[in-house]
């Protein structure tokens, strides 16, 4: 296993979590603005690994499959916590989309790759965008205690979730429909 700056951030993220999850059940002042700033700072290195592993050209097998599963492990095991907090069918569906859309989307990947067509469900502008509004909507329901404060920005960061959760869907709907090409035409040639 290779060790270089992207992979160590990427380990540092998946150690991150366990401290995050402390941290927000922790009862000391401020420890849901601590529990935000550590899945930011995650957030933030989840960017800063893949930039440096392209621009530094360290880019790893290893890499390659850690990173994914620390964004997704990173985003469920938080949006669980936050389920807890902002008990409402609408929070709790829309962390349902995206939590089912990635286990959905890490299956398709898979399977696409054992048929090499992994290319077919790259990574799409649409699937940045969900991630970028997931990962800010996540960092600030993690600061705002929906108990004490029902403020306009509370209102916000649900609506930048549920977008999220949109863009989730949507952005599921373009993979499934790229790999629907592929399987037909497996299906056809068998």
């Amino acid at each position: 296993m290779p060790i270089n700056i992207p992979n160590a951030l990427t380990m540092l993220r998946i150690l991150l979590i366990p401290v995050l999850v402390v941290v927000f059940y922790l009862p000391f002042k401020n420890h849901l603005m601590v529990a935000a700033i550590i899945f930011a700072l995650a957030a933030v290195t989840d960017w800063i690994d893949g930039y440096l592993a392209r621009r530094l050209g360290q880019m790893t097998a290893f890499g390659a499959f850690l990173d994914p599963v620390a964004d997704k492990l990173m985003v469920a095991i938080t949006l669980v916590l936050l389920v807890e907090r902002h008990d409402t069918l609408l929070f709790t569906l829309a962390a349902c989309v995206i939590i089912g859309r990635e286990i959905v989307i890490s299956a398709l990947r898979e399977w696409m790759a054992e048929l090499g067509e992994r290319t077919s469900v790259a990574v799409s502008y649409i699937g940045k965008v969900k991630t970028a509004a997931q990962m800010l909507a996540i960092t600030g329901l993690l600061a705002i205690d929906p108990a004490r404060d029902e403020s306009w920005l509370l209102a916000l960061c649900y609506l930048v979730l549920y977008t999220a959760a949109v863009l989730t869907l949507w952005s599921m709907f373009i993979y499934l429909k790229a790999a629907w090409v592929v399987i037909k035409d497996r299906d056809n040639s068998l």
